[in-house]
């Protein structure tokens, strides 16, 4: 990521022109420094993800987004990242509706940047509630601290939840149609030379998914015709799932409707695979019980292991993309973390294989 990177010096297009165009560094840089909260604030954290960077000030989160593009989502003008900031207090608000406070502009005036100014609007910022890390899931499960109880209660929410959630209606054709062109794009992300993965596993894994599209698609396709695609979170880990008295889950997919376009077993076995990587199978395993009792029309085993190994694989490929990036952070991370994910992947396949074999 080039943190000189900038926009225009109108960028706000409030009629103010500034010395010179405010670059990202800039931006960190205010919003590093404790003095520029309206509240105390004793030190603030940095964190960067691929997408946005994070500032942990006091009792608040304050998150700005990158001017990133990629396929996937368009961060790269100031209308754009404004309009995604609004899309995630408005989306995330459906599952932790009191952790999501608001939408604020940066501002940059001749005294220099500011939250909410008087000046030219220069960025947005998402404002958060910020949460005790220690009673995220993805802590509980590391702190082997995960209590039944909590997980009923976040049982509740997310059924609740899938049974609101809009659905997303689409032919059974358009469907299948999706899900061949997320093998191809996993089948040809992994195998690049670049994503230091083995082609064989890789092939292996591939082959028996395209086998249970050609087999079972019709499984696939009834799920589309029957209504259960949905609005959904669409990125549901443990490290978005916030257990305290009253669960909340943030962090959802808002730049990009149709990524959030999906079953809601599909999102839980995203959920079981990512308790299992985690070291939490068991949490999984409880939470796929009460869920299925607690939502309509559960899909066959068949079909959620084959969601569990498309995910796993998924995740390998987003894994080794940002290999392929002209900055990489943390190279060193990647190949791993696609190789864990495969391994996962190729034990739901090993039992895919013998359902196609019978």
């Amino acid at each position: 990521m080039n943190l000189e990177r900038s926009d225009s010096a109108l960028a706000g297009g409030a009629g103010m022109a500034l010395p010179h165009a405010v670059s990202v560094g800039e931006k960190v840089a205010f919003l590093s420094r404790p003095e520029t909260y309206p509240h105390r604030v004793d030190g603030v954290t940095v964190r960067e993800t691929h997408m946005s960077f994070l500032f942990l000030a006091g009792p608040r989160v304050y998150k700005l987004k990158k001017p990133v593009q990629f396929p996937y989502l368009d961060f790269s003008t100031l209308a754009r990242r404004e309009a995604a900031c609004r899309a995630e207090i408005t989306l995330n608000r459906r599952l932790a509706g009191d952790v999501y406070i608001d939408a604020i502009p940066l501002t940059a005036a001749g005294q220099g940047l500011a939250l909410a100014g008087s000046g030219t609007v220069v960025d947005w910022l998402v404002v958060m509630r910020r949460l005790d890390e220690r009673c995220m899931l993805d802590h509980a499960i590391a702190a082997e601290e995960v209590d039944e109880r909590a997980l009923d209660r976040l049982v509740t929410l997310l059924a609740r939840f899938y049974r609101r959630a809009a659905r997303v209606h689409m032919t059974g054709e358009a469907h299948l149609a999706d899900w061949r062109r997320s093998l191809v794009e996993n089948r040809r992300g992994l195998l690049d030379p670049r994503a230091q993965t083995p082609a064989g596993l890789v092939r292996f894994i591939d082959g028996v998914q395209a086998r249970f599209l050609d087999r079972f698609g019709a499984l696939l396709a009834a799920r589309a015709v029957g209504g259960h695609i949905v609005d959904a979170h669409g990125d549901l880990r443990p490290e978005h799932i916030w257990l305290g008295k009253e669960p909340r889950i943030i962090d959802c997919l808002e730049f990009n409707a149709r990524l959030r376009a999906n079953d809601a077993f599909d999102e839980i076995a995203f959920l079981t695979l990512e308790c299992e990587r985690l070291g939490g199978g068991w949490v999984g395993r409880y939470l796929r019980r009460r869920l299925t009792r607690a939502l309509p029309n559960p899909p066959p085993d068949a079909l959620f292991t084959f969601y569990r190994c498309h995910r796993a694989t998924l995740r390998a490929r987003l894994a080794v993309a940002h290999l392929f990036e002209r900055t990489i952070r943390t190279p060193e991370k990647w190949p791993g973390q696609a190789r864990a994910y495969l391994r996962l992947a190729l034990a739901d396949a090993t039992r895919l294989g013998v359902l196609l074999k019978g």
